[in-house]
């Protein structure tokens, strides 16, 4: 069977920023929007090989290391993409971090370091880029969410609550900055073939279970987000510039 279509998407010129992007999800939404002629930097939390070969795999015009959990990293990352790009036009916000662990036993440590990154870096980033865009009168939010805002998972409790989160902070925002030209969506994935559910979907019964509850009876894939990532600037969005898209 022949490969479908690939969404495209006219960006030339439009400046992206897109965080945790040296794999997975988010290196397949910087090679779209690269693709699609949009001038890309991508984030990682650290300098090395693995930066340097996405920035070669999404032909990234530049490449930031940089760990979301520190504040100093955070203002160097947007010092460097004010500095080298002159501004973001299109912020898409994937870093995350997940830890899995029943509630009644969950470490105060684990809570603090899925929300700071989940949420307290992610606030930052778009205090630091959103009120440009809508100066301009251009501007695009793509929030990473996950399936797990709306199907719970028992030991993903403080995940999905970060997760909710953005997603209220997103809606807000959007409530905000529609009429400014900017428009802010969250894309919320199901089950995703990447590396974070490598483990977990390599247990057949696991699976299986998971398979059975897709229509579409597969997983889903990274280039399948970009898709949706593209998507919400092809299809735009109802009068509050928001939308959320579920590929689940």
């Amino acid at each position: 069977m022949a490969e479908p279509a690939r969404l495209q998407v006219e960006l030339t010129g439009r400046r992206a920023l897109v965080t945790g992007a040296t794999q997975g999800i988010g290196l397949a939404i910087a090679t779209a929007l690269a693709d699609s002629g949009a001038i890309v930097c991508l984030n990682g939390p650290a300098a090395g090989e693995e930066l340097d070969a996405a920035c070669l795999a999404a032909a990234a015009t530049l490449g930031v290391a940089a760990d979301l959990t520190q504040a100093a990293d955070i203002e160097r990352l947007i010092t460097a993409a004010n500095d080298r790009l002159g501004g973001i036009d299109i912020l898409v916000l994937n870093a995350a971090l997940q830890e899995r662990a029943p509630w009644h036993g969950f470490e105060r440590a684990a809570l603090d370091r899925q929300w700071e990154l989940n949420l307290a870096a992610n606030y930052r980033l778009m205090q630091a880029f959103v009120p440009a865009m809508a100066e301009r009168g251009f501007g695009r939010l793509i929030a990473i969410g996950s399936i797990q805002q709306v199907r719970e998972h028992p030991e993903m409790l403080a995940y999905a609550a970060s997760k909710a989160a953005l997603e209220s902070m997103v809606r807000n925002i959007a409530r905000q900055v529609a009429a400014s030209g900017v428009t802010c969506n969250v894309l919320a994935p199901g089950a995703i073939a990447t590396a974070r559910n490598r483990e977990a979907l390599a247990d057949p019964a696991y699976r299986d279970a998971v398979l059975a509850r897709i229509p579409a009876n597969r997983l889903g894939t990274p280039e399948d987000c970009a898709e949706g990532a593209l998507g919400s600037e092809e299809r735009r969005v109802g009068k509050e510039g928001r939308s959320r898209w579920s590929p689940d």
